[in-house]
């Protein structure tokens, strides 16, 4: 086996001490891969720069791996032996019967992108962001289009509100300057993952920051409400021109909220540290008397919007 060749493309891919420390004696020689893509009865992994058709058990369901996973296998069948344990996971929720599904694993930062135009709307943002808060990366927000704005400050001012110490940047997702907008988020064995309605230059985005030989779909914009028309079906790892990995999602215009505590605490957090004082320890902030998060937003410290808009997803988390 390749070992000593394998370790150091391992560290471009991402690996690290956090995977290493799981490895048992018996695995040290197992091959260990990445997975770049999920398919209904296949799975393909990374290895020294090379695509790996990794051969999977009878009856394995795909859908129990993602986009970023680790994998260990038998270095000359490349037979599957074991998945490792993540470091973050994104995965939507399904609504009524249909199954969770799993978007992407271990992912450094999660890029939020919307666009300065009629598309742009703040609780689908906060939405996102929880889903970047429970999930453990870091979300950055990425406002496209800004080249076309008459005002792309204004829309980078309400997004950076929606959440403390969130970073907010404005690009033309067709310039090269993008790319260079992006780099602190980037580099060797970083992973990125990137989400967003269709329509807002999601794959654009990925084209420019994959450099060269970009081959993702791009779509048109309807005329009149800036949606998109869904261009990106499957997800996939993407190296990147100036290093790291970046992973493509299909456009989501919706995501269902539950079992989202945290991320809701931290996307809230003004609302998260006023709830103590509250008179009433199971403080619904609606009506009770001696509400500090009223009071809060009868002295216009809170926005009674953002107040309905954390009953809202509290309400569907719970549910």
């Amino acid at each position: 086996m390749k070992s000593g060749v394998q370790s150091g493309a391992l560290d471009d891919l991402g690996w690290d001490d956090f995977f290493q420390s799981q490895l048992g004696d018996d695995e040290a020689e197992l091959l260990r891969l990445r997975i770049d893509t999920v398919h209904r009865a296949r799975l393909t992994g990374l290895a020294w720069g090379e695509q790996v058709d990794i051969g999977l058990p009878p009856r394995v369901d795909t859908a129990q791996f993602a986009v970023g996973d680790w994998v260990l296998a038998d270095p000359l069948t490349k037979e599957f032996a074991r998945r490792l344990d993540r470091r973050t996971l994104l995965q939507r929720v399904g609504e009524g019967r249909k199954p969770t599904q799993l978007v992407a694993a271990n992912v450094d930062t999660l890029f939020i992108v919307a666009s300065c135009n009629a598309d742009f709307n703040l609780a689908r943002l906060e939405r996102y962001l929880a889903f970047a808060n429970e999930a453990g990366t870091e979300p950055v927000i990425v406002l496209t289009k800004a080249d076309m704005a008459e005002d792309a400050a204004e829309f980078a001012r309400q997004a950076a509100g929606l959440q403390r110490d969130l970073a907010v940047v404005t690009v033309n997702a067709r310039s090269a300057e993008a790319a260079n907008d992006l780099a602190p988020w980037c580099g060797a064995g970083t992973t990125l993952a990137i989400v967003g309605s269709s329509g807002v230059g999601k794959s654009t985005l990925v084209n420019t920051l994959i450099g060269s030989g970009a081959t993702q779909l791009t779509g048109a914009v309807r005329e009149g409400d800036s949606k998109g028309r869904h261009t990106t079906t499957a997800r996939s790892l993407h190296a990147m021109a100036g290093g790291g990995w970046v992973i493509d999602t299909p456009g989501v215009r919706s995501l269902h909220m539950k079992d989202l505590g945290q991320g809701l605490d931290m996307l809230f957090a003004e609302i998260t540290e006023l709830a103590p004082l509250c008179k009433f320890r199971n403080c619904t902030h609606d009506h009770e008397p001696g509400c500090a998060v009223l009071a809060a937003v009868k002295a216009g410290t809170l926005e009674a919007d953002r107040l309905a808009r954390w009953r809202k997803l509290q309400t569907e988390s719970r549910g």
